[in-house]
Order: structure tokens, then sequence, then C-alpha cells
């Protein structure tokens, strides 16, 4: 079974819509791919849909639904993976919603900051590129890849631009990762903490805080990604050892925008069937 638990849509920062992420998912011959847009829960009815539509060789996909919550804690930015939750709960929503509302006006203030530094990006030509979808830095970045001032989406993501720490970097309204925690519990879905030792993006969370994220609640921590070296990934499997997380893995796929594919890390199985049977929000969809 080949499950990946960490992929974006058009509905936030990714290029494939949710029925292309779908499809593509079946067609990279996933088991389990789940959704997980940032703050937003925008993309299910149409990912929901296509899945329903696969030929019968997709058949055997099932969707996991989810979000990618942002959160900050003394000053640093961390992503929190909420899996299964009731997209309807009202406390969760409200603040998914504060979140998404804040995202604009961001990266409106991003685009001015890269003006005051020379770059002649617009933020026409941001909103363009997000089309929609749940903007964010990445959209700024393929803007920067466009225009020729980096050469990748990721080489954006430095002290120089867009990091955590970067010149042109502002930042926006995040939840607290403990309350994160528990409004995602309240919505009776299962949290993950996404990427915690991506140094490359900016200054992480320390191991301590892991712990006690752990000791309020937090399922498990992301331990298989691309912006994790050998060293990182083995240190973080030994803290969820310690501490009692689940240790996933995930692609954290985001189409064209990124060079990860679909797949490209995985979640072992037995992980995925206890995040599925601690969930209480919502439950896996499956194509038949």
């Amino acid at each position: 079974m080949r499950v990946d638990l960490h992929t974006h849509s058009t509905a936030s920062d990714g290029t494939d819509t949710p029925a292309e992420l779908v499809r593509n998912a079946a067609e990279a011959g996933l088991d389990v791919v789940a959704l997980t847009d940032h703050d937003t829960v925008g993309g299910y009815a149409e990912a929901t849909a296509a899945l329903r539509r696969l030929p019968s060789r997709g058949a055997s996909l099932t969707l996991v639904t989810g979000a990618e919550l942002s959160c900050r804690i003394d000053g640093v930015s961390m992503h929190m993976l909420a899996y299964l939750f009731d997209p309807d709960e009202p406390t969760l929503h409200r603040e998914r919603e504060l979140v998404r509302d804040d995202r604009v006006p961001r990266a409106r203030a991003m685009v001015a900051r890269l003006q005051e530094l020379g770059v002649p990006v617009t933020w026409e030509r941001v909103a363009a590129i997000a089309n929609g979808g749940s903007v964010g830095r990445p959209h700024i970045a393929t803007a920067l890849v466009e225009l020729g001032v980096v050469d990748t989406v990721s080489d954006a993501f430095t002290s120089h631009w867009l990091a955590n720490d970067g010149r042109a970097y502002v930042p926006k309204h995040e939840l607290d990762p403990f309350d994160a925690v528990r409004l995602v519990k309240g919505a009776g879905g299962v949290t993950v903490f996404a990427h915690p030792g991506a140094h490359k993006r900016g200054e992480t969370v320390p191991d301590v805080v892991i712990a006690e994220l752990a000791a309020a609640g937090l399922d498990g921590i992301e331990v298989d990604h691309m912006d994790h070296d050998a060293p990182t990934r083995a240190r973080l499997r030994a803290l969820a050892a310690e501490t009692g997380l689940l240790a996933t893995g995930s692609s954290d796929y985001h189409g064209s925008r990124k060079t990860c594919g679909l797949g490209e890390f995985t979640t072992d199985p037995e992980v995925y069937r206890e995040i599925a049977r601690r969930a209480t929000g919502a439950e896996p969809i499956s194509a038949v």
C-alpha cells in the first residue's frame, strides 16, 4: 500500500486542480492520497467527485480529507497537518477563515516589500498566478521565477527573499499550535506537525516544544519529507519514538511548482490505519 498524506491543489498553492490531483494520484499508483490545502477545505467537493469518476484502474484509490493549518509559536512559523476533521465544526471553521482572510493583505504587503527592494513584481500578476486559490508565498515565488529573480520556487525561500527571516517576509494571522491541536481534536480530527526539520525555510520549533505538543495531544510528526536530510529524518524518527508520536512520510506535492512527485515519500500503511482509526470527524473516502 502506497500512502501519501500531504498534497496541495489549486485550492491553495498547487498547480493541479483537485480533480487533476486525484487522477494523477491514481496514475502514480497511490492507494491513499490526502488533500491538505493551506487553511482551506475548498477542494474537497471537486476531489471527491473526481474520485467517483476514476476508471477501473484507479478504483482502489482512497481520499483522505485534510488541511495544512498555519501556526506560530514564540515567533516561529510552523504548519500543522489536520486530517479527517469535520469541516463544518464551527470553532475550527471560524479560525480557518481568520487565517485565510489574512492571506490577501499579507501577500499584498510582501509584494510591496519586494517592490521596495527593486523587484518589478505586481500584485495583479501574483493574484493571477493564485487564480482564486488560497494565496501564499509559493505564488509570489512563482512570480519571482517568471521575472528571473530566482531560478526555482525553492530558491525564493531564503533569507534574501521569502523565508521566515527573509527581507520581504510579512507575518500573517496564525494559530497557536496548542490551540490548533485542541481545535482539530474538537472537530474529530488528527494532527501531524508538517516538515518540523525544514531548516532551510527558517527557524524551526525546538524538540522540547514538539514533546510538549505531544503531551497536549499532537498525534504525529512528518519525518520523511523532501526538506529533511538523512540525519534530520533519523533524529525526528527517534524523537517520535521517544514521545509516542506517529511518524509519517509525504511528498508535499505542489504539482509543477515543486520538484517532488506524488508518492516520492510515503507513510507506513499501519500508521495510516492508526490515523484513520483515531479520527471521528470524517472517514476516508473510497472510489468504490
